[in-house]
């Protein structure tokens, strides 16, 4: 029973302290230059929180989110430009961070499934007008 405390406590300790961390300095705080603020809000609007998924890490306030942020501002800060940013954290967190993936071997059937639907629907109402004349 102990073993099973302790092994659960070795397992819960490290997600306790990460949300304890204080907040990344730029995860909250804007850049100075209020062009590359501009720039690097309109590159957070594009990208997803992978906590919270259904929000962006602009408008998040989940831990993660604030350390892309940081991540996001210091590096337009840096001179990088929004898409070598986005390219950056698709290599690190995957093409699901970005809510327009590019067109690659394991995101064709996001653009490709959509379109055969449509087709299919089409020749089914085609097939169904055809048979009513």
């Amino acid at each position: 029973m102990r073993g099973i405390a302790l092994l659960t406590l070795l397992v819960a300790a490290p997600v306790a302290a990460q949300d304890a961390m204080p907040p990344a300095p730029y995860a909250y705080r804007q850049l100075d230059d209020p062009a590359q603020e501009a720039v690097a809000q309109d590159l957070m609007e594009t990208l997803r929180c992978l906590k919270c998924q259904s929000q962006s890490i602009a408008d998040s306030d989940a831990p993660m989110a604030g350390d892309m942020r940081h991540q996001v501002r210091i590096r337009i800060a840096a001179g990088e430009k929004p898409e070598a940013v986005r390219g950056w954290l698709m290599d690190r967190y995957g093409n699901y961070v970005s809510y327009s993936p590019a067109l690659n071997t394991s995101t064709w059937p996001l653009f490709a499934i959509p379109g055969a639907l449509a087709l299919l629907a089409g020749a089914l109402l085609f097939r169904r007008f055809r048979r009513q004349r």
